[in-house]
């Protein structure tokens, strides 16, 4: 089918209202690692529903319908997540119902062969109250949607520096064989990340491991080292993603802090590859 420029700008995405509760928060945040070690009491209250805290990097999974991109015409096969990044307005709480209105915001034709770049905004707001929770911003990697006749982007992305000295800290945070058969569960059911034959055809050797899991492994690694487990502390977090990573291996988060913003990336212990990069975070 493929891309239409016209047709995709001209798209009103319809709100997503979605209702939610402790399992959800604590399926999440299994989803991205945390409980691994039972005896650690930091993660515990992220997985247990006594005082139960709610990871920030869940406000990507909340509101959220992905049947836009279905009916924009993208190939699903080849769609990965390019960039990921939210701001918190208020911290996220254990249940409730919101409604996600998402819109689209650019779409760059980078050439045939070269694939497209789909920019989205998703606001995030309280059902009841009408407030305001959360800014998810995206950018999807079309990779096999290059060529079908929109504007190139007039100048690149601009993208957050990493700093040039040595990290000022870094956190090494092992992942599970199974932790895309969890972390789907909350939502992204995409087969890339579950079928050996569908990871085959999009052109890798297994199933890889969510994006956004990644990104929730980094968040963690960010809200344990600098934020002392108190997810209240977390305000924004974004990146660009570089490459894969696969259930099982070891994530290092590196981080750089200059005040109140931290700079990071994440890098595949197993592989030395770096699968994040460009990461900025806010933190109070």
């Amino acid at each position: 089918m493929g891309i239409v420029y016209e047709k995709i700008m001209a798209m009103q995405v319809a709100p997503v209202v979605q209702t939610f509760g402790p399992k959800d928060c604590m399926l999440y945040a299994l989803g991205v690692g945390l409980g691994h070690d039972p005896m650690n009491e930091d993660e515990l209250a992220f997985v247990y529903e006594k005082n139960l805290k709610v990871l920030p990097t869940m406000a990507t999974v909340l509101g959220y319908g992905g049947s836009w991109a279905r009916e924009a015409g993208i190939d699903q096969v080849r769609v990965v997540n390019g960039e990921q990044g939210f701001t918190l307005h208020r911290p996220l709480q254990t249940g409730g119902t919101l409604i996600g209105q998402t819109r689209i915001l650019e779409v760059v034709d980078k050439g045939v062969g070269k694939g497209a770049l789909i920019f989205s905004e998703r606001r995030i707001t309280d059902k009841a109250s009408g407030e305001l929770v959360a800014t998810v911003s995206q950018t999807a990697f079309c990779r096999g949607d290059g060529g079908f006749g929109g504007p190139p982007r007039s100048a690149p992305t601009p993208t957050h520096p990493i700093p040039g000295r040595a990290p000022d800290f870094t956190c090494d945070l092992s992942t599970r064989p199974e932790a895309a058969l969890i972390y789907r569960l909350s939502g992204d059911y995409n087969p890339l990340h579950a079928e050996p034959a569908f990871a085959r055809a999009a052109g890798f050797e297994r199933p890889i491991l969510h994006g956004l899991a990644t990104f929730g492994v980094s968040g963690h690694a960010l809200l344990k080292t600098l934020c002392g487990y108190d997810p209240n502390r977390l305000i924004s977090f974004g990146c660009r993603f570089s490459a894969p990573v696969f259930p099982g291996e070891t994530i290092r988060t590196e981080m750089w802090r200059d005040g109140s913003i931290v700079s990071f990336r994440a890098r595949v212990v197993e592989r030395d590859v770096i699968a994040i990069n460009n990461g900025r975070a806010e933190v109070r």
